[in-house]
């Protein structure tokens, strides 16, 4: 007979951790990081219609997808960061290929306003990603 295994969901560190993680989700920088990735996040996904390169199909699927992916984790981090905080990762890679991806597509080097675009872009989303990172690793007074 084997002695049955307790759930990790219940283990009281685990508990402590995700409370933590959710007060730390609700300061005022934590808040304004996740909006502001979330709109940058939407404005990648939209940008190849605002700025006019819908011609480069590459570029526009690849910020259409990665501003989506941006918009849904920027989402998820405001709501529930106590259990997304260890794919929060993700973001700033997210934020550093809408930057390089102007070049690393298939296709013709876009124009000006493209590059510009996405370069804003992914800077604003990687900022946003760190500042919601660095909120995790900075000590919290109980």
């Amino acid at each position: 007979m084997t002695a049955p295994t307790p759930d990790i969901e219940r283990h009281p560190d685990v508990v402590v951790m995700r409370r933590r993680y959710d007060q730390i989700a609700e300061t005022p920088v934590a808040q304004s990081s996740d909006g502001l990735a979330f709109l940058a996040g939407l404005y990648l996904a939209m940008s190849p219609w605002v700025v006019g390169f819908t011609d480069h199909s590459a570029l526009m699927m690849s910020n259409l997808f990665t501003g989506l992916a941006v918009t849904v984790l920027a989402a998820g981090f405001a709501a529930a960061y106590g259990r997304l905080h260890g794919v929060a990762w993700v973001s700033p890679l997210l934020g550093a290929w809408a930057i390089v991806s102007v070049w690393a597509v298939n296709g013709p080097t876009p124009g000006t306003s493209a590059i510009v675009s996405n370069v804003i872009t992914g800077g604003v989303i990687v900022l946003c990603a760190v500042a919601m990172m660095s909120g995790s690793m900075r000590r919290t007074r109980p």
